[in-house]
């Protein structure tokens, strides 16, 4: 508006002074508002809604838990750009456990003395383990995207995930060497610093001996150790139809390796495969590997396919991308269900969570926090590059 249009509302014989302040508050008002996006309007004006995002920035797997993050920042810009929840926008606060448990501890009492209404994290479970004993203990609900190992949950009712078990994929890993490849004997690398791959480990062993399978040995490691030679050593020595490697980033050094020293098995990993670092330390190089995942962007699912053609222009989306895409929805739904950020509605909504329009596949949790009839995605690793190969459901 020009200066002259201003002076217009201030022309002899008009409103009083008094009057005249008022009109122009009220129209700088309105401006201001038709200014705000539809969706943000709602919420304008109303306290945010505080939420905890525990992952690490800086360590060991910080690389892996970009992508988680990403996720999770991306459905936050939904729920605001679409009114928020209850009328009120989302603040995401983001907290770095710095790759470690101890750090992932830390991060959880300092999301709680903020007076968080929920934490989404961690990615690692050794690091959500950690979270999830604080989260309880101060009555926070808390959802994991992508912690695998069975005993999360079972640290209290505060605790979910929307990914699948260890205790799940660990079977299917077993199914899938046994029929699929035709395995009849296996060799396990463990890493003892990991609860993930020692849980992942025990369920496999335990089932592929249930199908049949002779498992030739454990062969023991830790992901910091300077060396793997001797582990890599005794795999070549012993002779077995697979080879699973149940680590981290790591895995991909081992199996480039095992490989590159004449291995002849089939090399199998399970969902800690898959990012950008396991390919970085070698996995690259794999001729032929096989691994699970939570999500393919190939799927052909509707939900799917909206989010890779909405995001996967502008970014890579990997699994973790999409899993906490998927549990910020689930939080933000479940808060509306609550009809409040008190903590105790919003895990009594939780315990009653159906999400049918989630990226990765429809989320509904049991009684134990855990999502049920989640599918695993296998890739094979060719000439370095992994390409989709099947979905398994738990029906299989």
């Amino acid at each position: 508006m020009t200066h002259a249009g201003m002076r217009s509302f201030f022309r002899p014989g008009g409103l009083p002074m008094q009057k005249n302040l008022r009109s122009l508050t009220f129209i700088a008002m309105v401006c201001c508002l038709a200014l705000v996006p539809d969706g943000d309007a709602r919420a304008v004006d109303r306290p945010a809604i505080p939420v905890a995002a525990i992952f690490s920035q800086t360590g060991q797997a910080a690389a892996s838990n970009h992508s988680v993050l990403s996720g999770v920042r991306i459905a936050v810009d939904e729920v605001n750009s679409n009114g928020g929840v209850l009328g009120r926008p989302v603040e995401l606060l983001v907290f770095d456990n710095q790759s470690t448990p101890i750090g992932s501890s830390i991060a959880a009492r300092q999301a709680v003395d903020r007076q968080v209404a929920a934490i989404i994290g961690a990615s690692w479970s050794s690091h959500s383990l950690a979270v999830a004993e604080v989260a309880q203990q101060n009555r926070v609900p808390m959802i994991s995207p992508l912690s695998t190992v069975p005993k999360l949950t079972a640290i209290g009712d505060m605790i979910f995930r929307i990914c699948f078990t260890d205790e799940f994929q660990g079977r299917k890993l077993a199914d899938f060497i046994y029929n699929d490849l035709h395995a009849r004997s296996a060799q396990v690398f463990v890493d003892l610093t990991s609860d993930y791959s020692m849980e992942l480990s025990r369920v496999f062993i335990d089932h592929f001996r249930q199908l049949g399978g002779t498992i030739e040995q454990e062969i023991e490691y830790k992901s910091n150790q300077l060396s793997y030679d001797q582990q890599i050593a005794a795999a070549i020595a012993a002779k077995s139809d697979a080879v699973v490697l149940t680590g981290y980033d790591e895995s991909g050094y081992i199996a480039a390796q095992l490989q590159d020293k004449g291995l002849q098995a089939a090399i199998i990993g399970g969902d800690g495969w898959g990012d950008g670092d396991f390919f970085a330390s070698g996995g690259n190089r794999l001729k032929k590997a096989y691994y699970f995942s939570h999500w393919a962007r190939e799927w052909d699912n509707p939900n799917s396919r909206s989010f890779v053609r909405h995001y996967g222009q502008t970014g890579p989306v990997t699994f973790g991308t999409a899993l906490g895409y998927d549990a910020m929805h689930v939080l933000a739904a479940a808060i509306a269900r609550a009809g409040s950020t008190d903590r105790e509605k919003v895990r009594e909504a939780l315990t009653r969570s159906s999400h049918p329009r989630g990226v990765t596949g429809s989320i509904t949790l049991d009684g134990q926090g855990d999502p049920i009839d989640k599918n695993i995605f296998v890739f094979e690793i060719r000439n370095g590059v992994p390409y989709y190969l099947q979905t398994l459901s738990p029906q299989q």
